[in-house]
């Protein structure tokens, strides 16, 4: 676990950091003249970047995306097989598992990209990220939700007594805090996130919230 915690720190603030804002910093000092890059779509941006900079910046631009959703792709897919293994005991040959979450995903797109080409897969972007904005915060909040309780968030510890005998019931303070009564195993490993980290991402989720909102109001005023 510090392994993970220190890997993911080390990821964010670094190599992650410094992209991003490498990112913003030549997009801004390339484009912010352009009066085209206001309203620009991908495929606007990577004709921008390719005219403004240099071709290879363009391509770079497309790599970079290409990146990103095989990343998502795989995120998305590890997630689903721990959940269909470790939540509902299902498991399928991981071949079957790539190929039918890589169909869902890109099908969509090829059928959107051959039947009304590259207007209609920026109208489809544009509307994939308002519905990102109404599913996000509902798809969050049971997330944040199990991941503050001890009843979902404690590992039974392998080298522990199996003895049913062992378990012992939580009580408030030393469960949940919720006064829900949930048991949890000696031995067991309390994973939940602490009382600060819980009050941090409560409060990131209402910030994306209300931004979400925001945004959603100025879209439909026509004002964004």
């Amino acid at each position: 676990m510090s392994y993970s915690i220190a890997e993911l720190a080390i990821s964010l603030f670094t190599f992650a950091l410094f992209v991003n804002s490498a990112i913003l910093i030549v997009a801004g000092a390339s484009l912010s003249a352009t009066p085209a890059a206001q309203s620009a779509d991908l495929f606007a941006i990577h004709e921008l970047l390719s005219q403004m900079l240099a071709p290879a910046a363009g391509t770079i631009f497309a790599l970079a995306l290409l990146l990103s959703g095989t990343s998502a792709g795989i995120v998305c897919t590890i997630a689903g097989q721990m959940v269909s293994e470790g939540q509902l005991s299902w498991s399928v040959a991981p071949w079957v598992r790539r190929l039918v979450t890589r169909s869902i995903s890109i099908t969509p797109s090829i059928i959107i990209a051959g039947a009304v080409g590259a207007d209609g897969l920026s109208a489809a972007l544009q509307a994939s990220q308002v519905a990102l904005s109404i599913i996000l915060p509902v798809t969050s909040a049971p997330l944040l939700y199990f991941t503050c309780r001890n009843k979902y968030m404690t590992v039974r510890d392998a080298d522990a007594d199996p003895d049913p005998d062992t378990d012992i019931a939580a009580t408030e303070a030393e469960g949940d805090g919720d006064g829900d009564g949930a048991a949890v195993h000696a031995g067991g490993v309390k994973m939940r996130n602490s009382w600060p980290v819980a009050v941090l991402a409560a409060g990131v989720w209402g910030l994306i919230v209300v931004m979400n909102g925001a945004l959603i109001v100025l879209v439909a005023l026509g004002k964004h």
